[in-house]
């Protein structure tokens, strides 16, 4: 979910309660549903980025950069090998 679509959602809550606001003289209860709603939107959004970390898309990724960080790593091994051994040659 895009931040700016949970910004706008949280903005419509925000003016959706102080519509229907029963006395406008009272803020706590406006505050009090503004507060509800915004943990509702937490939640949702808690909600959807846990199941974007769990989707397939992400398992791939995950698996991918693992996979090429192993690459590298043998790759950095292979090249210390090497310059280890240079580094015992004797000059000629």
């Amino acid at each position: 979910m895009k931040v700016s679509l949970l910004l706008g959602l949280v903005c419509a809550a925000i003016l959706a309660v102080g519509a229907r606001a029963d006395a406008p003289r009272e803020p706590e209860a406006v505050v009090r549903r503004v507060q509800e709603y915004a943990e509702k939107a937490t939640a949702m959004a808690k909600t959807a980025f846990s199941s974007v970390q769990e989707s397939e898309a992400a398992q791939r990724a995950r698996q991918w950069l693992a996979d090429r960080a192993d690459l590298a790593k043998q790759r950095l091994d292979w090249l210390k090998e090497q310059l280890a051994e240079l580094w015992k040659r004797p000059l000629a």
